[in-house]
């Protein structure tokens, strides 16, 4: 049995490495080496070992006979049965929010958006500024947590996190030129507060397509595993 200090470091281990990949700094398809994690994180590698089998069940990293893990690689097939999924379930989610969310969640979604819509986008650096994914996907999170119920809520999570790799790459590496995110954001918002149910499940679909679509025409230009 693993004791309480291994279990505490590895969930250190686990919680920053998750960021960096949900936050590209580990880029898919990367490697994440155990002898290096250890030293960066002054672990065992069998503490590195325990956060990375945490990831690979979780879909963020894949296990490589005699090799370790890597950060998953992209798929367009899985993508787009992701955000199939996603509209589907965060459809119903945030209607459900809206139906039975309470004016302390109500104001809790107007607290979340307030902060996304003062938090720049990119850095002075023109890097992906990572308060601003922060705050962006504690705006979505708030936003469908009025549900009331924590089994479709995490399975809302789950696959906002299954996506989120694929949201950093559109960002990263396709043209939103023609995108006013803000806006879609307050659109959501709007409707939210209106308690407009279909309203704001079609332009939280539109939203979460709108991201695919992006990365399909960014891919039909590069070359993505399959």
């Amino acid at each position: 049995m693993p004791s309480r200090i291994s279990t505490t470091r590895s969930e250190l281990v686990y919680q920053e490495v998750r960021k960096e990949i949900l936050h590209g700094t580990f880029p898919p398809g990367s490697r994440l080496r155990f002898v290096e994690l250890a030293d960066r994180f002054t672990v065992s590698q069998s503490v590195v070992r325990e956060a990375l089998m945490r990831l690979a069940e979780q879909g963020l990293a894949v296990a490589l006979p005699q090799q370790g893990f890597r950060v998953r690689t992209l798929n367009l097939a899985d993508l787009n049965e992701i955000t199939e999924a996603r509209v589907e379930i965060e459809g119903l989610v945030v209607r459900h929010a809206i139906a039975r969310g309470d004016l302390q969640w109500e104001s809790s979604v107007i607290a979340a958006h307030h902060t996304l819509a003062r938090t720049p986008t990119m850095t002075k650096a023109g890097e992906i500024n990572e308060e601003w994914v922060d705050a962006h996907e504690a705006f979505h999170h708030v936003t469908l947590q009025g549900c009331g119920n924590e089994r479709l809520l995490s399975i809302a999570t789950s696959l906002r996190e299954a996506a989120s790799l694929y949201r950093w790459w559109s960002g990263s590496m396709a043209s939103n030129s023609d995108r006013d995110v803000a806006l879609e954001h307050r659109q959501i918002l709007d409707a939210v507060i209106a308690r407009d149910e279909m309203n704001a499940a079609c332009l939280l679909a539109q939203h979460i397509q709108r991201t695919t679509d992006a990365l399909n025409k960014a891919a039909s230009r590069l070359e993505v595993s399959s």
